[in-house]
């Protein structure tokens, strides 16, 4: 599991969140813990190191 820091597209607070890097490619939603707006989050990995990240409003 790895840290990622992001901003809400909708609060623009600091988001911390664990992201496996076991997994190659990610998409799923997850709720802003400041907001609690739906957040739609797509992560890529290549050699378990983080290549993309992307967090927008749904």
């Amino acid at each position: 599991m790895e840290e990622h820091l992001f901003q809400c597209p909708y609060c623009w607070e600091t988001i911390s969140m664990l992201i496996d890097s076991s997994q190659t490619e990610q998409e799923y939603v997850e709720d802003c813990e400041v907001c609690c707006n739906p957040i739609q989050i797509r992560v890529r990995f290549e050699n378990r190191m983080l290549v993309s990240f992307t967090a927008e409003s749904i």
